[in-house]
């Protein structure tokens, strides 16, 4: 490779590429890589110091039963967890389907017809169901109610996230709350209440209605298999956690989210939606739909910044409603809320008084010593919710048997409870809910949550499913920007770990002395790696890790009497979500220009920071930037924004292409958010989960993130981002052990491995595309963009045409028209043989043989192997073949193809009569095929 590139060595390589002003001074202190199997055994040991409490304590955390079938072949399975978001749907159908499967499956239970693909936490999805009433109202209203009986984190999340967006969020009882006295576009309540009270919000729905205010409901979603669903009495919207539907607690996360709503809402929903279109044949083929409302178009006018979400927990929790069907989840639910009234009479019976008012799994009980009730419950391994210095919280999950019930009582009563004949009061408690709380529609209806009972069944339907798509297990994914590396399956072990899998975010501290080991020692090793100060684990996606870095740097101009500086540069090409979450920060943007080199105009951006010194808070950039390239000027551009009185956010999306070789801490950014899902090897997901964690200067950390019910962050602290005090913390143990396992001579290596492969390909693709942008020295950094802009004028063929011919080679695209129009940019990574970065090289030089045989005459406009890719092994099997070339090109253009080959389930998708038709949930396919002569084969498979 080096000699391609006519280099003595990969330093040589790194020194033409890197600015020597820029390049890391010493070393990364740490320590020499490890071995697998000796860093397992050390991480054991670390797990061994988390206290795992049988934890009843709820506030949307709960014990579930993972299904084994879908432990096994989702959560730990590649081909699932190494897919990427599905922009490429014809290569995406399984995930696709399975995230259809969640939609319908919320839209079901909510009664909302309606829903998203996942959003990041029960926290979050409230906050963004508040912005979401704040744009229905258009400004009119700038109040939002928040009842006093939602969760406190939730609570938490929504107050960060109103005060810079000009929401005045008042807090109350939402049974005297007066709407005509205090104007608001939305209002939030808990269905049931965080202490476990289920009450009838018909009458408040019909008063926030009458006042123009949109009713957010926020739902336990195994409760609505029995209660009333929020959609039948009135909200407009449901958000929640799917969290108790087979994913593990993990200390806080990751779990997927839920927002649905109605129809006349369906523009400003926030987060990725699933819907039915139809393929070039005109049968049934998923997509994500109504993309014009996310960030990567919308910008500063997105409806969300939200880019990674929860996809793999939201298949999970999907999964899990097709495992156990409607009637399994009723025969959950039933055994749970039983449960819960057969310890409420048994309580009772003990003489210890229980809150009044129909419940659902949790109850709260009044007694004369709550510190009391607490040391028996530990005694016992037991956590229960705190409430006051006389009451305490009990919330049940699926897991409670009658022996935990008893451990309870104990706790409650002491020695009084020895004697107590459950079994005789379980036949006394009735398990169903009083009117009107009980729900009476059927939901689940379709054949997906009726046919896949058995385990055979069910394991054939995943594995149906993913067979469908192209992840990491196929071929290597070079998605510029997004860093689709190994995800080492020894990194992956702990995940699923009793010790970090089954934790409580709010149990004890004193019981999660491993995870404080683990959070201390990661927080370290960021912090040496990109040379800030501190560093800050709750932001739970690098949207969020944007969002909270933009906030810090406001809190600390307030701190100095200067919150009139909101004005946020942003060079034209950042990333979407950079100028959306400036927006959600109530920030200012105002755009830089980039020069022909794609540099950001030096020239430009002192212009800029000159006309608004006065109100100039932040600049936002990338390092390398978006097109690919370590500018020289990046020290510059940090003196510029620092003496017009702002701070430099450094988006750290391409952090792979500085560890271990230049630190954003030493060359003069203040502060920088790392995609763990990129850099550090959490895998994609097919779209989550992610982490965003920021690492900052010394003069920030006091404002990092904090959470009300533990202690994090700063003394300053802007408030809690994220649900729980660490994001994710159940998946940060993958960064750690990556780190841990290559030490800094190790990464430092693999950067310099992922800039040569870089530049290798680079070099190989240069005589058949144009590369856009390089650096000083002809050199690219670690990814690097071709132009296909000159083919639509030659042959009429598009990137689009590229991106869909790259299937049949058995490729997943690389990033497509981002950030440049009508080109790809690809990223290799470290993690390739360079036999697999020659594939996809020869792939896309055949592919330009192909453009050129349209060129030249060859092949004619229209109907060619590129304009009509992908080609589905029905296509090739047909009849009817009448294309001027044969179906071994069409199929088999490379020999690899013929040793392994990927068959894309759907032809091209129509994108545009996907939107014109909206559809997302699972209705049969008669419903919303206009053509009424529909085989049954092709009826079958869309029900499928």
């Amino acid at each position: 490779m080096l000699d391609v590139l006519e280099l003595g060595s990969v330093e040589e390589l790194v020194s033409e590429t890197i600015p020597a002003g820029i390049r890391a001074k010493a070393p990364l202190d740490l320590g020499p890589e490890r071995g697998e199997h000796e860093l397992l055994r050390e991480l054991a040991g670390v797990a061994s110091k988390n206290e795992v409490y049988r934890s009843y304590i709820g506030m949307g955390y709960h014990g579930t039963i993972v299904p084994a079938v879908i432990q096994r072949n989702v959560l730990e399975n590649p081909g699932w967890y190494t897919q990427y978001t599905p922009y490429q749907a014809e290569i995406s159908q399984g995930r696709l389907e399975a995230l259809l499967d969640f939609q319908t499956m919320v839209s079901d239970l909510t009664g909302l017809p309606l829903s998203n693909a996942s959003l990041l936490d029960e926290a979050t999805a409230a906050a963004e169901a508040m912005h979401m009433c704040h744009a229905v109202a258009r400004g009119k209203r700038s109040g939002f109610f928040v009842s006093d009986q939602c969760h406190p984190q939730t609570i938490d999340v929504i107050a960060t996230r109103a005060h810079y967006a000009g929401i005045e969020i008042v807090k109350g009882d939402w049974e005297t709350f007066d709407f005509e006295a205090n104007p608001v576009c939305g209002a939030l309540v808990q269905y049931p209440t965080s202490e476990g009270r289920v009450v009838d919000y018909v009458e408040f729905a019909e008063r926030a209605h009458a006042a123009k205010a949109l009713l957010v409901v926020a739902a336990d979603l195994l409760s609505l298999a029995l209660l009333r669903p929020p959609g039948e009495f009135g909200a407009d919207v449901a958000i929640g956690s799917s969290q108790r539907f087979g994913v593990p607690m993990g200390y806080g996360g990751p779990h997927a989210a839920f927002l649905a709503t109605r129809e006349e809402h369906k523009r400003l929903i926030p987060g990725r939606i699933i819907g039915v279109s139809r393929d070039a044949g005109g049968k049934p083929a998923l997509r994500m739909a109504m993309q014009t409302r996310e960030q990567h178009i919308r910008r500063d006018k997105a409806t969300s910044n939200i880019c990674t979400a929860q996809v793999l927990l939201a298949i999970m929790a999907g999964m899990y409603g097709v495992y156990h069907g409607p009637e399994g989840l009723r025969a959950i639910a039933t055994r749970v809320h039983g449960m819960t009234e057969l310890l409420a009479r048994a309580a009772r019976d003990l003489g210890v008084d229980v809150a009044d008012g129909p419940v659902f799994d949790t109850l709260r009980f009044d007694v004369a010593s709550a510190e009391e009730v607490h040391r028996r419950a530990d005694s016992r391994r037991i956590n229960l919710r705190p409430l006051t210095d006389t009451s305490v919280g009990v919330a049940l999950d699926e897991t409670v048997e009658l022996a935990d019930l008893r451990d309870v009582l104990w706790a409650l009563a002491g020695e009084a409870a020895e004697g107590i004949d459950l079994e005789a009061l379980a036949t006394q408690v009735h398990t169903s809910p009083p009117e009107p709380h009980a729900r009476r529609s059927d939901y689940l209806e379709h054949e997906v949550f009726n046919r896949y009972h058995p385990e055979h069944e069910m394991l054939r339907y995943l594995q149906r499913l993913q067979a469908r798509d192209l992840s990491l297990t196929t071929s290597m994914i070079a998605l510029g920007s997004c860093t689709m590396k190994l995800n080492a399956t020894t990194e992956m072990l702990p995940v699923t770990w009793r010790e970090f899998a089954h934790m409580h975010p709010f149990a004890p501290v004193e019981q999660a002395a491993g995870y404080r080991e683990l959070f201390e020692r990661l927080e370290s090793d960021l912090c040496e790696i990109t040379g800030f100060d501190a560093v800050s684990l709750q932001p739970n996606a690098g949207s969020q890790g944007e969002y909270t870095g933009l906030l810090v740097i406001r809190a600390w101009h307030e701190a100095r009497g200067e919150s009139h500086r909101d004005v946020c540069l942003i060079p034209v090409s950042a990333h979407g979500t950079n100028p959306a979450s400036a927006v959600m920060a109530g920030m200012k943007v105002v755009a830089v220009a980039c020069d022909a080199q794609g540099n950001v105009d030096l020239s430009d951006l002192e212009a800029k920071a000159e006309k608004h010194a006065g109100d100039l808070a932040a600049l936002m950039v990338t390092y390398p930037s978006t097109h690919g390239v370590f500018e020289k000027e990046i020290e510059r551009i940090c003196e510029v924004v620092h003496a017009h009185g702002g701070q430099v956010y450094m988006d750290g999306a391409n952090m792979n292409a500085q560890v271990g070789l230049c630190r954003p801490g030493d060359y003069g950014a203040d502060v920088c958010h790392l995609n763990l899902h990129k850099t550090f090897c959490i895998p994609h997901g097919g779209g989550g989960p992610g982490m965003g964690p920021i690492g900052v200067a010394k003069h920030l950390a006091p404002f990092l993130p904090g959470h009300s019910l533990v202690k994090v962050g700063g003394d300053q602290s802007v408030g809690a981002i994220a649900a729980a005090p660490w994001g994710s913390p159940s998946i940060l143990t993958i960064s750690f052990v990556y780190i841990e396992l290559m030490g800094g001579e190790g990464l430092k290596h693999a950067t310099e491995i992922a800039i040569l492969n870089a530049n290798y390909m680079a070099r190989r693709l240069a005589e058949s595309y144009p590369v856009l942008y390089t650096g000083a020295r002809g050199r690219v950094g670690h990814e690097f963009i071709l132009d296909f802009r000159p083919f639509e004028k030659t042959a009429d063929i598009t990137v689009e045409d590229v991106a869909k011919r790259l299937m049949d080679y058995g490729f997943h695209a690389p990033t497509m028209s981002f950030p440049v129009a009508g080109t790809m940019m690809i990223e290799p990574t470290e993690s390739e043989t360079k036999a697999e970065l020659d594939r996809l090289c020869d792939a896309l030089i055949s592919i330009r043989e192909e453009i050129r045989a349209v060129e030249e005459g060859r092949l004619p406009h229209g109907d060619n192997p590129l304009e009509n890719a992908p080609h589905t092994a029905e296509a090739i099997a047909s009849d009817d073949w009448s294309h001027p070339y044969s179906r071994e090109q069409a199929a088999f253009p490379a020999p690899w193809v013929r040793e392994h080959k990927y068959w894309p389930p759907v032809a091209r998708v129509d994108n545009g009569w996907g939107d014109k038709n909206l559809l997302c949930t699972c209705p049969p396919v008669e419903a919303y095929v206009d053509d009424p002569v529909v085989e049954e084969e092709t009826v079958a498979s869309a029900r499928g």
